[in-house]
């Protein structure tokens, strides 16, 4: 969930599916004004963002449909606005085909590398107090 400083407003993902991304949208007052949201991708704008009352005052359901354009290789990211006064409410990433290939395999060898470093060290100390 994330916060901003000046919107009255708090954004919460909720779920992911079928591709639309879903949140559930909180004022901090009751009787804040429905909410002006803004979705951008690479400096555009989303289009289809819907936000319906979520049957609470304060409260509203936020979906964002994912363009075709954003599906394919590399990194999306999406950013959520109050357009009432600019602030992100939140932003969310796509990471697909070889960019995300990349990424596994060098966390994959990070990992790796760690693993032989505790063993290294889990053997000394097997050896120094043995």
């Amino acid at each position: 969930m994330t916060v901003s400083p000046m919107s009255v407003y708090a954004l919460t993902k909720t779920r992911f599916r079928e591709g639309v991304w879903e949140g559930l949208l909180t004022a901090s007052r009751k009787d804040a004004p429905p909410p002006e949201i803004t979705v951008s991708l690479n400096g555009a704008p989303v289009r289809g963002v819907t936000v319906a009352q979520a049957g609470e005052p304060g409260r509203w359901v936020v979906e964002i449909p994912i363009p075709i354009e954003a599906v394919g290789d590399g990194v999306q990211t999406f950013l959520i606005q109050d357009a009432s006064c600019g602030e992100t409410l939140d932003s969310f990433t796509l990471i697909a085909g070889e960019a995300l290939g990349d990424d596994i395999r060098a966390e994959m060898s990070l990992l790796r590398a760690e693993l032989d470093m505790l063993k290294r060290a889990f053997r000394n100390h097997c050896r120094e107090t043995g």
